[in-house]
């Protein structure tokens, strides 16, 4: 299936120079959809893992899916001061501004290997972010699976650069 043909182009969102790639096409197509977790689901299984977590907010809506056909426990990574008990917080720089994301302090063990699904990788400071919080509360990153790599604007290289496995359903560039 050519996912491609799923996802929808929008110009100057959230502000003038980014060409934002949507997946709430793909998701509203249940082939699509479907075709999709699967896809997931395959490339999750050449990677050891205890846990996976999911990058508030699109990433949630891939990982749940994932989680419930791997019977895998899913640990969400959260906006700021959205999560109600303690937490580990890491700030990070985005293509377009500054964001912060927390995990709960009791999600991830020591030692756990935790596999990260979100939507799409871009410049990378997210995933990155997502890295780190796997790191601060003591388990391993297991590897990063994204719907789409905007590969021209380096965040999977820069993955990838510090050893991480990464994979991606599509590949676009970023601009």
């Amino acid at each position: 299936m050519n996912l491609k043909k799923y996802i929808r182009s929008i110009p100057d969102y959230p502000k003038k120079g980014i060409l934002f790639r949507d997946i709430t096409t793909l998701i509203k197509n249940p082939d699509a959809f479907n075709f999709s977790i699967d896809k997931i689901v395959e490339i999750s299984k050449k990677i050891k893992f205890d846990k996976i977590s999911a990058i508030e907010s699109r990433g949630f809506v891939f990982a749940s899916a994932v989680s419930y056909k791997l019977k895998k426990p899913l640990v969400m990574m959260r906006k700021k001061n959205k999560l109600p008990a303690e937490r580990y917080s890491v700030d990070f720089e985005l293509e377009y501004g500054k964001a912060t994301i927390e995990v709960h302090k009791d999600s991830i063990s020591k030692d756990e290997k935790v596999l990260i699904i979100d939507d799409l990788i871009a410049t990378g400071g997210t995933a990155e972010a997502a890295a780190k919080l796997v790191e601060i509360s003591k388990g391993q990153v297991a590897g990063f699976i994204f719907i789409i790599n905007l590969f021209d604007l380096g965040g999977d290289q820069n993955l990838k650069n510090k050893s991480y496995f990464t994979e991606s359903l599509l590949e676009f560039p970023g601009h």
